[in-house]
């Protein structure tokens, strides 16, 4: 009786040691569970990385684009100049026309009355009462034609001067149309240059999120596998074995909510919503404000603001946000909806060219496309039009207090 009840400890000895792993074990366990948590760490800091870089990029883009307003204000103010000098221009060259058209009849005659003024009197055989009377008439018609010669001249001199204003303007408006198409054309080419880039960096910032969630599952599974190891080494204890399984269910969980919090991380807000209008947003496009809030219109009031842009006009940002639609909508043409934050959207419709897509994080003033061109020596050729809406929880709101006032 003795023996057995000494030999069942012994038994049970000798069956908890069994279970229990080797040392080597436990250390290989724990080497593999730091090399993980080291992974982990590494691929969030490849997320970050490649998050700067991408923000990096857009504020390069928002540098051209700001260089590039200036050489379009001059371009705008340049063609407006063009334009109107343009439109005048015709205005008097068709009134010399009419005047011209009005006189062409009476040229034989006024030809004759030049060259032979009595003979063309005493051509005509009137009495002499009637021939007083020719003359009087004559006269009073050589001073209307006199008059209407002196203001075909004066037409004539208008026409001339404001060629003459027009012969010098326009090598300025081609002038600032060279230094438009100059720094558009770099800022085209950084487009391009950096739109690889930001596709890799966003690309790395979302293999670095999935990395990071298999790390952190992976690094889970060894905690879990390590607990298990350290339950069963204590078996025989039963409310220990309970507090590490409950311990071990906290560990889950907290981890589970860091990983999540990480992924939020990783995936940018949509932005700062816009603040207070205190004039501190970026006017969209450079261009004259042709359309105000609250104006009427066919539809009824205005629900935004209308620019009428100078050729081809880079179009950018107001706000930083995500793009939350980009393409045809309607009526519109090219259509952009930036979501800013806070309940905040805004809306640029009128576009000729989209340099956005939908989901990209925008820095405020990067530019997001490109007006369509105009002719300033083709006044009556339709100019282009960018419509801008601001919307606060999906009702318009006057954007005009939120921008920036143009120098």
């Amino acid at each position: 009786m003795t023996r057995r009840r000494v030999a069942l400890p012994l038994l049970l000895l000798l069956l908890l040691t069994a279970a229990a792993p080797a040392p080597q074990q436990l250390r290989d366990a724990e080497h593999a569970h730091a090399a993980d948590l080291a992974a982990q760490r590494a691929a969030e800091a490849r997320a970050a990385a490649a998050a700067d870089q991408a923000r990096a990029l857009s504020l390069a883009r928002v540098a051209a684009a700001e260089r590039l307003r200036g050489a379009e204000d001059a371009l705008a103010q340049a063609a407006a100049e063009v334009a109107a000098l343009e439109q005048r221009r015709r205005a008097a060259a068709d009134r010399r026309a009419a005047t011209a058209a009005a006189l062409a009849p009476m040229l034989p005659i006024i030809e004759r009355l030049s060259l032979y003024p009595a003979e063309t009197l005493l051509a005509a055989p009137l009495p002499p009462e009637q021939t007083v009377r020719g003359v009087i008439v004559l006269g009073a018609l050589t001073r209307g034609i006199a008059a209407e010669a002196a203001r075909l001249r004066a037409e004539q001199d208008e026409v001339a001067a404001l060629q003459a204003r027009l012969d010098t303007a326009l090598p300025a408006l081609t002038q600032a149309q060279s230094a438009q198409q100059a720094l558009a054309a770099a800022l085209d080419a950084e487009i391009a240059h950096t739109a690889a880039a930001q596709h890799d960096a966003e690309d790395a910032a979302a293999e670095a999120a999935r990395h990071a969630a298999e790390d952190a599952a992976r690094a889970g599974s060894l905690r879990a596998a390590i607990a298990s190891i350290e339950a069963d080494r204590r078996a025989a204890e039963a409310a220990a074995r309970a507090a590490e399984a409950a311990a071990l269910r906290q560990r889950q969980e907290a981890e589970a909510a860091q990983a999540r919090v990480q992924q939020e991380a990783l995936a940018r807000p949509s932005g700062p919503g816009v603040g207070a209008p205190h004039g501190q947003l970026t006017a969209p496009v450079a261009g004259a404000l042709i359309g105000a809030f609250g104006a009427a219109s066919d539809a009824g009031p205005a629900s935004g603001l209308t620019y009428e842009t100078g050729p081809g006009a880079r179009v950018v940002a107001p706000c930083g946000g995500r793009v939350v639609f980009a393409g045809p909508f309607r009526s519109f043409g090219l259509l952009l909806i930036v979501d800013c934050g806070g309940g905040y959207h805004f809306v640029l419709a009128g576009l000729d060219r989209l340099d956005a897509e939908v989901g990209r994080h925008l820095e405020p003033g990067e530019p997001v496309g490109v007006m369509a061109g105009w002719d300033p020596q083709n006044p009556g050729g339709a100019r282009p039009r960018l419509y801008v809406e601001l919307r606060k929880d999906g009702e318009p709101v006057n954007p005009a207090p939120f921008l920036r006032a143009r120098s």
